[in-house]
Order: C-alpha cells, then sequence, then structure tokens
C-alpha cells in the first residue's frame, strides 16, 4: 500500500511539471536531436578521412584537392612554360641556427637577384636563419618597392625549407629593446666559404643578429662545393618567382606579342644610369656628357677617376648605342619586318637617339604601347617591377640580344639555356667603330627570318 501510494504520487507530481513547463513538440525535438547527431558524426568522419589521406598519401584525395586547386587557381591563358602545377612541399630542414642574417641588396633588379642567390647560400653554409631581403631604395632608380612587391614572398620561403629557414623579420626577443646589438658590415667581396666559415661565423656567437649592408659580389663564383652551387642555381631558377600581378602582365605581354609574330627581345642598355656608372658619352652632345659626369660623381659608388670614353669603349666597355645595335642586327640578317621588343627603360636622347634604329626596324615596341595605360599604372615609377616585366619577355622572346655584358644579360642567358629547345648562340665578336664587342644571341631552334644555328 505505502510503495502504491508513493506510485501515485510520482504520477501526480510527474502530470503537475508537464502543466506548469510550456509544452515542447516530440517531433520537432526529434528532428533537432538527429540533425545534431548526424552533423557530428559526419564531421567525425570527414576528419578521420582527412587524417588518413594524409598519412597515406590517398591518390583519390591527392587528385581531387589538385582539381579543386587548378578551379580556383586557374593561371591566365598564354605561355604554358609560366604554368604550374601545385606545389609540394619537401619536410622542413631541422637545424639548431646560430643566429639570425640580414642583407640590404643593393642595385638594381638582376644584381640584387643574383645577391640573394649568394646570400641564401651563405645562410645554408653557416647555418642561420635568413630574414627576406631587403631591396635597394636608396639607389640611382629610388624604387621604393620591397621584397614582397616584386618576388612572391610565400613561394620563396617554402620552396627552400629543406634547406635554410627563412622568417619575414626578426623576432622581437632580439631587437635592440630587449638587449640584443645587430652587427652592421658588408663582407669583403667575392669570398669563398672558408671566409665565412672562419671569420663571419664566429660574429653570430657575439651579435645573434648580423646585418650585410652589402651583397653584391659577395661570394665568389667559382672555387665552391658543388652542393653550394647547385642551392644557388636552385634559388635562381626556382625559389625566385614573381608576384602573380607581376606574371600576369608579363604573359600577356609575351602573348600579345608572338600573335603578331615572332620578335626580338633587344635589351638596349643606353639608359642615363649606364652612361653615367661607365662613362660611355659616344654620340652625346656636350651638354649631355657634362650632364652625365654630374650624376656620376653625385653617387658616391659610382666615383672614379677621371673617365675617357674612347678609352672605355676601346676596351669593350661601353654598351652599344642604338645605331651601332641597328648595324649589328642588320649584319645579323634581321630585316625591316623583324619585330622587336625594347626591353629597357627610358633611352638617353629619346627619340632623337632611336631614329636611325627605328628607320632600319619600324616595328619597333615597348611595354607601354602594347597594353592600356592603366594596367601598367601600379608599376610605372617602380623600375625594378617595369625590369621585372622586361626581364619575362626576354627569357620568352625568339630571341634575345643584349647590347652589354651586365647582370641582365647573364641572368636571361641562363634561364633561356635551362628551357628546354633555347640553346645558347655566342656570336662571334663584331667591330663596331673603334671598339670590339661581344653581342650574347640567344636564338630558338626554329629559324627566324632566315636564320638557323
Amino acid at each position: 500500500m505505502e510503495v502504491r501510494s508513493s506510485e501515485g504520487n510520482q504520477v501526480r507530481y510527474y502530470d503537475k511539471l508537464l502543466q506548469a513547463a510550456p509544452l515542447i513538440p516530440r517531433s520537432r525535438f526529434r528532428v533537432w536531436f538527429i540533425r545534431i547527431c548526424s552533423t557530428i558524426v559526419l564531421w567525425t568522419c570527414l576528419v578521420q578521412l582527412v587524417t588518413v589521406s594524409e598519412l597515406w598519401h590517398s591518390n583519390f584525395f591527392t587528385g581531387f584537392t589538385s582539381r579543386i586547386y587548378h578551379t580556383t587557381q586557374r593561371p591566365p591563358q598564354g605561355d604554358v612554360r609560366f604554368a604550374q602545377s601545385p606545389p609540394i612541399l619537401l619536410p622542413a630542414r631541422n637545424y639548431t641556427s646560430n643566429g639570425f642574417l640580414r642583407v640590404s641588396c643593393n642595385g638594381g633588379l638582376n644584381q640584387m637577384r643574383a645577391a640573394i642567390c649568394d646570400m641564401v647560400t651563405i645562410a645554408r653554409l653557416l647555418n642561420l636563419t635568413l630574414v627576406v631581403p631587403e631591396l635597394d631604395k636608396k639607389s640611382f632608380w629610388a624604387d621604393r618597392s620591397g621584397f614582397e612587391d616584386i618576388f612572391d614572398v610565400r613561394h620563396f620561403i617554402d620552396s627552400l625549407r629543406d634547406e635554410v629557414r627563412i622568417v619575414k623579420r626578426v623576432p622581437k626577443k632580439f631587437t635592440r629593446k630587449s638587449g640584443y646589438s645587430t652587427l652592421e658590415m658588408p663582407p669583403v667581396s667575392w669570398s669563398n666559404e672558408k671566409y665565412y666559415l672562419e671569420q663571419i661565423l664566429p660574429l653570430f656567437a657575439k651579435h645573434m643578429v648580423v646585418h650585410f649592408n652589402k651583397t653584391d659580389a659577395r661570394l665568389a663564383n667559382n672555387g665552391l662545393p658543388i652542393d653550394l652551387q647547385k642551392l644557388r642555381c636552385r634559388v635562381n631558377y626556382q625559389a625566385l618567382k614573381f608576384t602573380p600581378q607581376i606574371e600576369n602582365l608579363g604573359q600577356k605581354l609575351v602573348q600579345i606579342l608572338r600573335e603578331r609574330g615572332p620578335f626580338v627581345a633587344l635589351h638596349l642598355r643606353y639608359e642615363m644610369d649606364m652612361l653615367a656608372f661607365s662613362g660611355c658619352t659616344l654620340g652625346c652632345t656636350h651638354e649631355e656628357a657634362e650632364d652625365l659626369k654630374r650624376m656620376r660623381y653625385a653617387f658616391p659608388s659610382w666615383r672614379e677617376k677621371e673617365i675617357v670614353s674612347e678609352e672605355r669603349r676601346s676596351q669593350g666597355l661601353c654598351p652599344l648605342t642604338p645605331e651601332e645595335a641597328a648595324l649589328v642586327m642588320q649584319a645579323l640578317g634581321f630585316d625591316r619586318e623583324t619585330q622587336i621588343y625594347i626591353a629597357a627603360g627610358e633611352i638617353y636622347g629619346g627619340e632623337r637617339r632611336l631614329a636611325q634604329l627605328r628607320a632600319a626596324f619600324p616595328k619597333i615596341v615597348k611595354k607601354e604601347v602594347l597594353v592600356a595605360l592603366d594596367e601598367l599604372q601600379q608599376f610605372q615609377n617602380h623600375s625594378s617591377q617595369m625590369a621585372a616585366l622586361d626581364f619575362m619577355v626576354s627569357v620568352a622572346g625568339d630571341t634575345f640580344i643584349p647590347t652589354y655584358d651586365g647582370n641582365m644579360a647573364k641572368l636571361v642567358e641562363g634561364h633561356r639555356s635551362s628551357h628546354a629547345g633555347i640553346p645558347v648562340l655566342k656570336s662571334p665578336s663584331y667591330w663596331t667603330g673603334k671598339s670590339l664587342y661581344n653581342c650574347l644571341i640567344c636564338i630558338k631552334m626554329e629559324p627566324f627570318h632566315g636564320m638557323s644555328l
């Protein structure tokens, strides 16, 4: 009887609770409960599948993610050589860093590019952590572009992770505010690995951060171990990739030129900075020669003793003039129908100095006339970014002719020879006036306007 009475009280109490609480339809409750449980189960399955695919490298998931990448990151139409598959990250190299290496590159785009290759190699040799290089902003060109404005930073860091650790900035705990002092110094030019191991590496024991404030030609070209030379090349040909904005416009320029037919990329290095630096003034008026001399003395790194232009030319140290470039191209067999892309900045003397070249080859074009002004606007007043566009066109051209054997000529020659089907032909020396010049002519396999290898 007591038990029944207790059970009756419990039933009546439960009925009161139901009457007091708001009524919740059972059907809606069940639907929400099923949805929540299903969501949890689906997410659990998805996490498990992703984990298994990463561990086992499933071909299915690799192909699936690859298709997603190509759908969302489809490259612009154009030269197939620029289209690349998704990068495969190599395992990061595990090493104890001896310190942080900061570098400030000096010079033009291609001089800085060569220096970056050297600095990565030095960081690898000394087991250092490299800070993303700083680019020259104080030289003649006064270009405010940073590394990230010209090169793909993420690609640069990821593509070299198996060789050297690269960071965007020095951690705060190693800054001056935390009691650390940065050693500022230029390394000795053309130094080998012994110099860096014996004289530079010990400096990191005293200074956790060392800043190389000059980087041009600070590592020897020859006599280095083969693994260091390979890394140098890897940085140049793989790690230094232009930003998507530069690559897209560069590909567009190449596509426009190719739609018009074969073309020559002429690196006409007859610009104000080159003439002031070299002291070469052939064809310039007396006033122009004096302006170039004043400019040379305005930059401490360009100052020399009195330069005699005729002596420089007799030694083959002057760039070809536009008139000489026209004579060389005619001697090589190029005709008036040849399409010529001027891969250079503003020619000193303007249209007056281009008159003879244009008379011989009317189909001369520049990037400024190939694309709309608004497409070039973001690159103008940034000489290094404009030089990057010229670099891309020069590598892709049917023929590349430099008029001066400088950094641009060497790097373009290397990139062209690294592509299958674009061998390098070094032409015989040509007499132009009283000087002997070694003109490098890079030509594709196919004959160009009657020319053949």
